[in-house]
């Protein structure tokens, strides 16, 4: 089968194709035949280094397909069956065999291409909004990257939760999808100060919370954004990991700063069908739409990491074995 294989850390050019033998599922494993593979920042992450893992590796944390085949003990699903996962490396190739208790049935109201594009990045805002801060319908939001694959979502999500949501993206095209999905403001953040403009938003109380999945050129503004006891989840790092800096920053409002993942927050199989489900409640009502923007042949991954990390994508992209 074909996969593509990071050979070291560093730039997309370390990933090259590789022919790889087609994995035979062991106990309580099943092998996904791939109709479609997500990409994700954290893909990023793991070729340049950033989280370290051992080299050569096969990327991809999330896909959807077919179960072809069925290791030892496994009851949860059946040949045929239409799932997706996330969380278990080696994505990036035509098949993969994954845990049974790590995948998830996708529902016929689904295809597998929004099911590849959605999983773990509409997961990741369901822990978001619902867990890791409960957003409410008195809430003011600052979502980041409010045109990407995650921020999209968020956007979406929280104002079905009935929020006020504030929006920053990088560019005019990008302010037009974020008013789109509902965002009430939309800051551009390259051209304004998003602290200033959040205050006068706000009347200078600040956001409830900040989602914050760029990292090192966002954190000062989004703690300048937060209003008394507010909630900056980073939980990403699309410029760069967040620099050290002291709590007593934090002590002039109260204010809480997280850096959750998810998969501290889908930790049993309970946890990761709830997620799941209430995913895909959204979806089928309609309240959150996934706009795939762009696909790639799974050949050219390379190109897909150079147009994700140069801010050249919105919405979710795919990989297509």
């Amino acid at each position: 089968m074909l996969a593509m294989q990071a050979v070291r850390t560093g730039g997309p050019e370390v990933l090259e194709a590789v022919d790889l033998p087609l994995p035979a599922p062991g106990p309580g494993q099943i092998l996904v035949r791939h109709h479609a593979v997500g990409l994700n920042y954290i893909d990023t992450y793991h070729r340049s280094g950033l989280y370290p893992m051992k080299m050569p590796a096969v990327l991809g944390l999330e896909a959807a397909g077919v179960v072809e085949a069925l290791g030892e003990g496994v009851t949860r699903f059946v040949a045929g069956d239409r799932v997706a996962y996330n969380g278990s490396l080696g994505a990036y190739a035509e098949a993969a065999v994954v845990p049974a208790d790590r995948a998830v049935k996708v529902p016929d109201s689904v295809s597998l291409e929004v099911a590849a594009a959605v999983l773990l990045k509409g997961m990741t805002a369901e822990f978001l909004v619902r867990r890791c801060f409960h957003v409410k319908p008195a809430d003011v939001v600052l979502v980041h990257a409010a045109a990407g694959g995650v921020g999209s979502i968020l956007v979406q999500w929280c104002k079905s939760l009935g929020a006020t949501v504030i929006a920053t993206v990088g560019s005019e095209a990008k302010a037009a999808i974020a008013r789109d999905l509902g965002a009430d403001h939309v800051i551009l953040y390259d051209h304004e100060d998003v602290a200033a403009r959040v205050a006068e938003i706000t009347g200078g109380k600040g956001v409830a919370v900040v989602y914050d999945g760029v990292g090192k050129d966002t954190f000062e503004a989004s703690l300048k954004s937060l209003a008394r006891r507010g909630v900056l989840a980073t939980f990403g790092n699309a410029s760069g990991p967040v620099p050290p800096f002291s709590p007593l920053e934090l002590s002039s409002r109260s204010l809480f700063v997280t850096r959750p993942r998810l998969f501290d927050y889908i930790v049993s199989t309970e946890e990761l069908d709830e997620s799941a489900q209430a995913l895909f409640a959204v979806l089928a009502s309609g309240a959150v739409r996934i706009d795939i923007g762009q696909t790639f042949p799974l050949s050219e991954a390379r190109a897909a990491h150079e147009a994700l990390e140069g801010r050249r994508t919105t919405g979710a992209t795919l990989l297509l074995p």
